[in-house]
């Protein structure tokens, strides 16, 4: 019975590597800092992007210049457009295969924006896309760059309708301009 639990093991223990190897470098999920919004306002936004362990990503304004920023690209519409688009520091990291230390984000990076709704919408629900563009590392290789694509969603209310904060947690550690 060992042997028969053994071979099984063996043979399911690749697929369960390879299925660990295929995680994504980078997850991006989104975040507004109210339930709502109202037309010809603004409302703060979040991109918060998760990275696997093992890896870096250079920082929004790298150490070098040949190295690849990570940037937050909206895709500004008529009815929604991103402004004021703020990156966290990155931290100070030494690698062997540099000389000194480079600008890197690890763990987790939350980029804050400030999004402008137009004073012509209607209340409704609408959509906000972008990409958070990176290059990924871990201490041997870089990999190509990348892209991930994400998406804001926005409900806009009557200007009478109250707005109730969300997400405080999100954005306590974004500092806004």
């Amino acid at each position: 019975m060992r042997f028969v639990a053994a071979c099984l093991l063996m043979c399911f223990a690749p697929g369960v590597r390879l299925a660990a190897e295929t995680r994504p470098v980078v997850e991006v999920q989104t975040f507004l800092a109210a339930n709502a919004a109202h037309p010809d306002s603004a409302v703060r936004a979040a991109v918060v992007a998760r990275i696997a362990f093992g890896y870096h990503i250079n920082s929004h304004q790298p150490s070098l210049d040949y190295l690849i920023p990570t940037k937050v690209v909206f895709k500004n519409t008529a009815a929604l457009k991103a402004d004021r688009v703020a990156y966290p520091q990155g931290k100070p990291q030494k690698f062997d295969f540099l000389d000194s230390p480079i600008s890197v984000y690890e763990g987790e990076v939350r980029v804050g924006a400030l999004l402008r709704v137009s004073r012509a919408l209607q209340p409704g629900t609408y959509q906000l896309h972008g990409n958070f563009a990176y290059q990924a590392c871990n201490d041997h290789a870089c990999l190509a760059p990348a892209k991930v694509p994400f998406e804001i969603t926005v409900r806009v209310a009557p200007a009478s309708v109250p707005l109730k904060p969300a997400n405080a947690e999100v954005f306590r550690k974004i500092n806004f301009p």
